[in-house]
């Protein structure tokens, strides 16, 4: 991992990208101009924070500009509220703002604002923090066209089967639930806006219990939310939906089965999530697990929360583990009797 942990700076290819990219996302991504209001809230704790507050600040050059440690709260939370509906909120934060609202991003889009979130962008150090900045490019032809067609062919497949090149194989005997889509694209959608990068489509088994086999984690989410890198790849193997066994494990992977046993008994497997960010690959890394989430492959939720579904096995008060791994699925992501994915690639 040397290469991941090299010092690079941002130099000026990287901050002119970066204003291009932040560009597309406020113009095309977001439908907002460069003459509606607009707040950027920002911090100046990691290089790339302040590259991200400069590229908005060209894209929205009409906005009001808060670095938060200029201020208390109770200012930022002013600020908030008097922006009128249809106006854009953009947080950049080196990890994640403690302000006074209980999640912040839904009480911004109860109050009709578009918003554009940007967090731990402290975990994104050298040569990560321009991997970060590529991964902000906005192809809206790419992301809604490749999303759409990927939502409808897992709807209208029978069964899935995900193949890793080991030819480990993982199997959904049973539909998918109807897929959703994070690609940017909110003209038919209440709230506008979200947390970039973007790139995903994602879905799980309608019945958990049909899902078994085998299955090869090359990335894995560890107890501080960071990318955990093994040495080679952990099997998971799956039998009704449920880890029952692992091999080439990990003291930090068996660290994370621990905790969702503890509290939860089993570890299920609940989503299915089908990332199509180009930026990332299993040799282009970042170290926060919510930014490679959107990696161009396949991740899988170890525990029993996920929010965008309901099953009747769960409630949802209860539920309290989401636990990404990543899957090699070199040998294929069938959707009925169709590989869509091939070379690294979504092809439909």
């Amino acid at each position: 991992m040397s290469e991941e942990l090299s010092y690079c700076e941002l130099s000026a290819e990287h901050r002119a990208a970066a204003v291009r990219h932040v560009r597309d996302i406020v113009q095309v991504a977001i439908g907002h101009t460069a003459d509606e209001p607009a707040l950027i809230i920002y911090d100046t704790e990691c290089p790339l924070a302040l590259v991200l507050a400069d590229a908005y600040r060209a894209a929205l050059p009409q906005a009001q500009v808060i670095e938060i440690s200029t201020v208390d709260n109770d200012t930022v939370m002013a600020a908030f509220a008097a922006q009128p509906a249809g106006a854009l909120v953009v947080l950049i934060q080196s990890t994640h703002f403690r302000l006074d609202a209980y999640r912040l991003r839904v009480q911004l889009f109860a109050q009709g604002l578009k918003v554009i979130e940007h967090v731990h962008l402290s975990r994104m150090v050298g040569i990560e923090a321009p991997r970060y900045i590529e991964a902000l490019a906005y192809d809206a032809d790419y992301y809604r066209g490749t999303g759409a067609a990927l939502q409808a062919r897992i709807g209208a497949a029978p069964h899935a089967r995900l193949v890793s090149g080991s030819g480990n194989t993982l199997t959904y005997a049973t539909r998918l639930e109807p897929a959703k889509l994070n690609v940017g694209d909110y003209r038919a959608m209440k709230n506008i806006g979200g947390q970039f990068p973007i790139g995903e489509v994602f879905t799980e088994a309608i019945d958990l219990e049909a899902v078994s086999g085998r299955a090869d984690v090359f990335v894995f989410g560890d107890t501080t939310f960071h990318c955990n890198f093994p040495p080679q790849a952990i099997t998971i193997v799956v039998e009704a939906g449920r880890i029952t066994a692992v091999e080439h494990s990990t003291p930090e992977f068996d660290a994370v089965l621990a905790k969702i046993r503890e509290v939860e008994g089993e570890v299920w497997l609940r989503e299915l999530g089908l990332g199509l960010n180009r930026a990332f690959s299993r040799e282009h890394t970042v170290s926060d697990i919510g930014t490679y989430e959107r990696l161009c492959g396949v991740h899988l939720s170890l525990g029993t929360k996920h929010g965008s579904y309901n099953k009747p096995q769960f409630k949802r008060k209860d539920t309290r583990f989401h636990i990404d791994v990543f899957v090699d699925v070199a040998g294929g992501v069938w959707l009925g009797d169709d590989n869509l994915y091939v070379n690294g690639r979504w092809v439909c």
